[in-house]
């Protein structure tokens, strides 16, 4: 299960219909700056949903009670806000401090290609990042190139 997106409260209910049937959570997007905050993880400027930290530890905290693998950014490409397209730097770990994190990195895109390589079902919700803007599309595209690549069944 691959979600990205802005909002975690619009995927809770998603994530918890789709348990018993993943084995992989990929998690991008602006909501994945609100899992690596409730992991204590550095997210810098990034707008999170500091309202729904106990819930996505609750949730990380289940999915590894039922064996899922749960993958989050590793690295990122950051800049000062979704506009500033020239600042766009990539940065590996936490999200440095008055920076936001807008797309995945490529470490991040090369590690969650290489799960869903291995998938025999896809199911994809929302983009890695402000794919709206040249500089932030890269992880939305590569994922979606991860995806086109497999004969598997992809929602």
């Amino acid at each position: 299960m691959i979600l990205g997106g802005t909002k975690v409260r619009a995927k809770i209910p998603v994530i918890r219909n789709f348990f018993d049937q993943a084995n992989h959570l990929l998690i991008g997007g602006r909501m994945a700056y609100t899992f690596l905050a409730a992991l204590g993880r550095g997210v810098g400027a990034t707008r999170i949903e500091e309202d729904l930290l106990p819930e996505a530890g609750a949730i990380l905290t289940e999915a590894e009670a039922r064996g899922i693998r749960v993958h989050l950014p590793i690295d990122n490409v950051c800049a000062k806000s979704p506009d500033d397209e020239a600042g766009a730097a990539f940065h590996p770990g936490d999200v440095p401090d008055g920076r936001m994190g807008l797309d995945i990195g490529p470490a991040t895109r090369a590690a969650f290609a290489e799960v869903i390589a291995g998938a025999g079902s896809v199911i994809w919700n929302g983009p890695m990042g402000v794919f709206e803007k040249p500089a932030f599309l890269e992880g939305t595209r590569a994922v979606g190139q991860a995806v086109a690549r497999l004969s598997a069944s992809t929602r």
